[in-house]
């Protein structure tokens, strides 16, 4: 085996067959995991950034905490029901992109993918921007380094993917329910100790919020519609269960839909536990450390969920800490959901030819192993760009993927009135109404939320994206059009022949007598070409003499061209001396033989082959031209042929 091949098997596990697909499809009690972690993971910040935007009218402003939630989770739960739909009419994996093309167009489709790359790519970047935060904020090595804490986090999870869904999903499936777990188990707790008359209370409670401005009339609804968007974010991440259905196991739409309602319930029951809590014990929390009085000095402000921790268990350091590593477990976790449907998406638009080819095909591992890496390189340079940064980086996750929402509910209501034309059996009317009236309802809902989204969050970073849309809408319609362009310069015809050259020319190129020049000989006179001819190129004078008495002493049978070179350029006169073959005979095909090393290190290719490289990047583009390389394997390939077998 290989060295390579044994390193990439340590790394990545064994090569597995395409029949074995069917082994890495995922049961229910792993697919939740897998494809709800990005939305569970939301729960650690939520809740937190509704209390942000808040504290800019101050700590009194914290009554309206509760009713924001709740818009959160109305809003939470139609979604849900919406997708719930989406996945039994479309089961193949496409999600937003194949309901949105099959139904509004391609164009349109194209443009709701270009929204969902987005989303996923920043699923990875903030979730895994929030994990170093939390962590940073318990050790401060890490937040002195939290770029590069970021960056290797990104790579590990990557590894972890290339070795295939299944492996993957394992190894994130306890992480997740550990978090699910942890959080139900400090909602008890809370309950019970307030059923039993105790006060708790967080340790900022007493503190005094510094406010921004004072909000009234028009500026508080605005205050209360940006809290509201930012609260938003519990909801991205459900959309991840549509995309990823393929891969659930059979039946795949019904396991979807269960999974989907699994995760609306325990995921609003979370967000709703952690509010209440917040509230109840009057965290306080702002966007900058010096508006909030009370901080000791040299202190960073603790996250709203590790408040909440220390007052449910009245400091007990053991049960914060669990809470703390289930928080940063399930952020870091969060980022296997895009891991595993960003691939899966851009297969299916690779398929449709909007991204390169490369992006449809599984590696050894089953997994589409070019679309993990694509993700992993674009999050890891906005986590750079952005310096790990979450408060910088979610101020872009919410346009992309409420454009998705808006636009797949639209599609989806098309979809049921295109069916209903059709549909004559009463029963089949009736569940096809209801279905067009909850993406109705969702359609209002999602359309709502993207306004005030771009209203609210415009100018603190959501232009960005508002601009990046249309701009990877463009590139992909502009690989769609190559592709197309292509295909049609390539296709046949009924009336098209294959038509033999009048003639075939062929040109051995000759530096020097060695075995590799005879064998490249011995091979062009064996094809018997039309015209044979070795051609070389007169740089210094004295060589190419000694060439010609060497070449007429051997009495090769082949007839030696000198080629004058006054400015002792090679590629020049070979190039305009096959053009003069092209325009003067241009019925022949002119193929010519390049003598070239095989070596067995890399360092070696550096030395050798030079020439040849440029000469045949330049013959490539001249039509009629063909190129034949004739290798001559130096003893260094056949070592490294003998140490790879």
């Amino acid at each position: 085996m290989p060295v390579s091949d044994g390193f990439k098997r340590l790394i990545f596990g064994r090569a597995l067959r395409t029949d074995r697909l069917s082994d890495s499809l995922l049961p229910k009690r792993i697919a939740l995991p897998v494809f709800a972690s990005g939305a569970l993971s939301t729960n650690a910040y939520a809740t937190q950034e509704i209390l942000l935007v808040l504290s800019l009218g101050g700590a009194s402003f914290y009554a309206f905490g509760g009713w924001v939630a709740a818009a959160v989770v109305l809003v939470y739960f139609t979604v849900v029901a919406s997708y719930r739909q989406n996945v039994q009419a479309y089961p193949s994996g496409g999600g937003d992109y194949e309901v949105v093309s099959k139904n509004l167009g391609q164009n349109w489709g194209v443009f709701v993918a270009s929204a969902l790359l987005i989303d996923y790519v920043l699923t990875v970047a903030v979730s895994i921007s929030s994990a170093i935060a939390n962590l940073g904020s318990a050790i401060p090595a890490i937040a002195e380094n939290s770029v590069w804490y970021a960056v290797g986090t990104i790579v590990i999870i990557t590894l972890l993917n290339l070795r295939g869904v299944r492996d993957s999903g394992l190894l994130f499936a306890i992480p997740t329910y550990f978090f699910i777990a942890s959080i139900f188990v400090m909602l008890g707790a809370a309950i019970f100790r307030i059923a039993m008359g105790t006060n708790i209370e967080a340790e900022s409670a007493n503190w005094e919020v510094v406010p921004e401005a004072s909000f009234a009339g028009v500026a508080l609804i605005f205050l209360l519609a940006r809290s509201f968007s930012s609260g938003a974010t519990a909801i991205t991440g459900v959309e991840a269960i549509a995309n990823g259905v393929p891969t659930f196991r059979k039946p795949k739409s019904k396991n979807a839909a269960t999974s989907l309602l699994m995760l609306g319930l325990i995921s609003t029951t979370m967000f709703a536990g952690i509010t209440w809590l917040a509230l109840k014990t009057r965290v306080q929390v702002t966007e900058f450390d010096k508006d909030l009085i009370g901080l000791p000095e040299g202190q960073s402000q603790k996250t709203v969920i590790v408040q909440v921790a220390d007052a449910v268990f009245d400091n007990f350091e053991i049960a914060v800490l669990v809470i703390a590593l289930a928080t940063a477990l399930i952020l870091v976790l969060a980022s296997n959901t895009a891991f595993n449907v960003f691939p899966v998406l851009g297969s299916v638009l690779a398929r449709d030819g909007y991204l390169p080819r490369q992006l449809h095909t599984r590696g050894d591992r089953l997994a589409f192993s070019n679309g993990i890496l694509m993700l992993a390189g674009i999050a890891v340079v906005l986590v750079i760009i952005y310096q790990a940064s979450v408060t910088n980086l979610i101020s872009l996750y919410i346009v992309a993927v409420f454009v998705a929402f808006t636009l797949s509910q639209l599609g989806m209501i098309k979809h049921w009135n295109r069916n209903l034309l059709g549909e004559t059996v009463a029963v089949e009317r009736r569940k096809m109404m209801r279905s067009r009236a909850i993406n109705s309802v969702g359609f209002a809902m999602t359309g709502s939320v993207l306004i005030i989204v771009l209203l609210t969050e415009f100018t603190n970073g959501a232009w960005i994206v508002v601009v990046a849309m249309p701009l990877i809408y463009l590139l992909m319609r502009g690989i769609r059009r190559h592709y197309d362009r292509v295909a049609t310069e390539l296709a046949t015809s009924d009336e098209d022949k294959i038509t033999l050259p009048t003639r075939v020319h062929a040109l051995v190129l000759v530096s020097k007598i060695h075995k590799p020049t005879l064998r490249a000989l011995a091979y062009a006179r064996a094809t018997r070409p039309s015209v044979l001819e070795a051609i070389t190129v007169n740089v210094d004078d004295e060589a190419t003499g000694e060439l010609v008495a060497e070449w007429e002493r051997r009495t090769i049978p082949v007839t030696l061209k000198v080629l004058d070179s006054p400015y002792r350029e090679i590629t020049r006169p070979i190039i305009e001396y096959v053009k003069r073959l092209r325009t003067d005979n241009p019925n022949d095909v002119v193929t010519v033989y390049v003598p070239e090393y095989v070596v067995g290190h890399w360092f070696e290719q550096v030395l050798h082959n030079q020439s040849a490289l440029r000469l045949k990047s330049r013959l490539l583009f001249m039509p009629g031209v063909m190129m034949t390389s004739v290798p001559w394997q130096l003893d260094s390939s056949e070592r490294a042929l003998n140490r790879d077998s």
